[in-house]
């Protein structure tokens, strides 16, 4: 586990870096306040992290993005503000009241014309999704409920193109992903999900280890071949 000063130090640091890069302007703030009326108070990407999918969205120039777990919008308004003005992102949020906080901060961004929300079970909305023929999609986010990251991601691939990057969070869990014995839904999915990663052959990947003030997490990256 992280020591105090480690974790001390890692915010300091992340503080550093979002004063430089990652500033957070009045929507950003207001949505970070709305965090705690969600399901999962807090679970939000930092706003470091939101600069970095910002950044991997502006490099692969994408125009469709698919966000699967939109909470309370934060994490969307990072990635809706690296697409150009014709484009688009879908949003996947399976509670009602997320969703409402979601979209009056998408709102107060100035990125409602472009965000499209979708509420419901995320397998569920997936299948719609496909069937309504909305991909292929230029970047995928995955930030949702861990168990079924294996089949989140399989989705995200049957709805990406050559060239598609999916990013999928929380995949370290702390370090905890090393214990072969965890009894933790969360970990066992990502235990489940990076093993799956290692041995997909439908694209190229890696994991980034991630510390600041969401303590130690990491990133998935893969691009699809």
């Amino acid at each position: 586990m992280t020591t105090t000063i480690d974790q001390e130090l890692f915010e300091s640091v992340d503080q550093y870096i979002g004063n430089l890069l990652g500033k957070e302007d009045s929507a950003l703030i207001d949505a970070d306040k709305t965090m705690k009326d969600t399901s999962m108070p807090g679970a939000h990407v930092s706003a470091n992290q939101g600069k970095f999918l910002q950044v991997l969205a502006l490099s692969v120039n994408a125009k469709k993005i698919l966000e699967i777990g939109t909470l309370g919008g934060y994490s969307t308004i990072w990635l809706g503000r690296a697409l150009p003005l014709n484009g688009h992102l879908i949003t996947l949020e399976l509670h009602q009241t997320n969703a409402d906080i979601a979209r009056q901060n998408i709102i107060k961004a100035g990125l409602d014309p472009m965000v499209d929300i979708k509420v419901g079970k995320a397998l569920d909305l997936l299948h719609q999704i496909e069937a309504e023929e909305l991909g292929p999609f230029d970047m995928i986010f995955i930030d949702a409920d861990k168990p079924p990251y294996t089949e989140y991601f399989e989705w995200a691939v049957k709805l990406s193109r050559p060239g598609t990057l999916i990013v999928a969070d929380n995949v370290i869990r702390e370090g905890k992903i090393l214990d072969p014995v965890s009894t933790d839904e969360k970990v066992k999915g990502v235990q489940r999900f990076n093993e799956m990663l290692a041995n997909n052959k439908r694209v190229t990947a890696t994991i980034i280890q991630t510390v600041g003030s969401k303590y130690h997490d990491g990133m998935a990256i893969a691009v699809v071949n």
